[in-house]
């Protein structure tokens, strides 16, 4: 009777557990559906930000390096941290608090621009509120590195930013009038103290920046200080005021580029000779409106996407310079030659021309920039971010580049830098004799309108050599420079025309075999 008892319990307790677990199933669904936790996470968040709104009541706002995922340095944080630099340097008698500077090159050789440090505050104070700018760093995410990078174990370059702070009574003043009042006094800041410089392209996976930490940066730069101005430049003088006034005309456009619709950018191409002046041209070009130069060795980009971050991260007030083109990549007519090769291996042509084609490329760096890459990189979607940029190329052979490359519209104005001629060897003489007329004029005037040398060689003639050397003797010395070329290239002419003598000569003889 007992194990009865036992065995009927036992049934009951299993009946009633079950029945528990039956209804605690169906009450956890039913909550479920209410989404109940939702419920208590919402109002709970609501409790902690009062809580945190009490123990902290300053408001945030932060003001990051970069902004469109890293393709571009923010403008706005530049022009904090070109404020802040000026805030740190007025505050610095009457003591700041910033116990740790950075120290950066000035204008100015003999000076330095004094900034925060990492993790520094400095107090700032506009018409009554007092806020707190605090200089942050944060970590790169580790898949953001390049995959050799970490096998390397170096430190890499951090995220910064401002974060500014300020009392929630203060919101509207300070979102409303501070923060326009800091980005145009950090504009005439960076105005003020703008070094021109000239930057060239470092590999598309970032470089070693100068704190020893990796950097996503596409450029690296120097002061730029190259002393060629208008109007020290051999050219004849109406097609350098014509370059010049094209110049101040595109400076000056903003408003006509903004009615017709069109980017404010503009397109040279400066075309001759080597030795012709096309690098000095652009070195007057940057110094007559006070544009920084970034000089593209495009053989070093890997794709058209780096080609477009280059592009992203030049600044406003730029020249963007691409110097012999004809001998970067596959941007030449070769591509048709290309084509038709390709054509021809499909109907069993020569297949080691194409073979000798694609090594050409392989030996160009294995850039996988095309031809449409670059045309994007001129004129399309992507030009248009940022403005007030120009665009140059330069070439020895123009007859080489594709028309669509160097089509109006894209080179705005083509510029051919030729030889010497008569007035641009008097205003070298001017600027390197000092002399305005001389007896040797005439027959240097005579021996230029048969002999081409470039304005380099001129110059190079007519600059002294000694301290015994005057005005009469330099120009003594480039009449002879111009006579032995003059017979230089007629040995050369008549070297050219025995050749081709030979070459028929050649020919009849192979017609009489061929008739025997």
């Amino acid at each position: 009777m007992e194990a009865s008892s036992s065995l009927w319990g036992g049934l009951n307790s299993g009946i009633v557990l079950s029945l528990l677990a039956v209804v605690w199933t169906m009450l956890w669904q039913a909550l479920q559906g209410l989404q109940l936790h939702h419920f208590f996470g919402r109002h709970s968040r609501r409790l902690t930000r009062r809580l945190a709104a009490i123990l902290d009541p300053d408001l945030t706002v932060t003001v990051a390096e970069y902004d469109g995922g890293r393709m571009r340095r923010s403008d706005a944080y530049k022009e904090a941290k070109a404020y802040l630099e000026r805030a740190t340097r007025e505050a610095r008698g009457g003591g700041s608090g910033v116990r740790h500077l950075r120290a950066e090159p000035d204008r100015d050789p003999d000076r330095v621009l004094l900034s925060m440090d990492d993790d520094e505050e400095i107090t700032d104070e506009f018409r009554g509120a007092v806020v707190t700018w605090r200089a942050c760093t944060a970590p790169q995410r580790e898949d953001s590195a390049p995959k050799y990078y970490w096998r390397g174990g170096a430190p890499r370059a951090e995220r910064r930013s401002y974060k500014l702070f300020f009392a929630e009574r203060h919101r509207d003043l300070v979102l409303g009038e501070y923060l326009t009042h800091v980005r145009r006094q950090g504009r005439a800041v960076m105005v003020k103290n703008r070094q021109r410089k000239l930057f060239t392209n470092i590999s598309s996976d970032g470089s070693w920046d100068s704190d020893g930490l990796w950097s996503d940066s596409v450029w690296s730069h120097v002061v730029f200080e190259h002393p060629k101005t208008f109007a020290t430049l051999a050219m004849d003088p109406v097609k350098k005021k014509e370059v010049m006034d094209d110049l101040d005309a595109f400076h000056n456009g903003k408003d006509y580029y903004a009615r017709v619709g069109k980017a404010w950018k503009r397109g040279y191409l400066l075309y001759g000779p080597p030795g012709t002046g096309k690098s000095t041209m652009i070195a007057a070009m940057a110094n007559h409106l006070d544009y920084d130069v970034y000089d593209i060795e495009l053989t070093s980009v890997r794709t058209n996407t780096d080609l477009r971050k280059l592009f992203i991260e030049t600044t406003s007030k730029s020249i963007i310079v691409i110097e012999d083109i004809d001998c970067s990549l596959d941007l030449t007519g070769k591509r048709k030659k290309k084509k038709k090769v390709k054509d021809e291996g499909k109907d069993g042509g020569d297949k080691k021309e194409e073979d000798k084609l694609e090594k050409e490329d392989h030996k160009a760096g294995g850039s996988k920039v095309t031809l449409s890459g670059v045309l994007n990189f001129i004129d399309g979607l992507w030009s248009a971010c940022g403005g007030e940029r120009i665009i140059v190329f330069t070439t020895n052979h123009v007859e080489k580049l594709d028309p669509a490359l160097i089509r109006r519209g894209r080179m705005d104005k083509h510029i051919e830098m030729s030889y010497c001629c008569v007035e641009s060897f008097k205003f070298l003489a001017k600027v390197y004799l000092d002399v305005d007329d001389h007896p040797r004029f005439g027959a240097v005037a005579a021996l230029l309108r048969e002999v081409d040398m470039t304005p380099a060689d001129v110059a190079e003639n007519m600059t002294p050599k000694g301290p015994g050397e005057d005005a009469d003797s330099c120009l003594a010395a480039l009449v002879q420079a111009l006579e032995k070329a003059k017979e230089d290239a007629l040995m050369a002419k008549k070297k050219k025309a025995k050749g081709k003598e030979e070459e028929a000569r050649a020919a009849d003889d192979d017609e009489e075999e061929e008739e025997e």
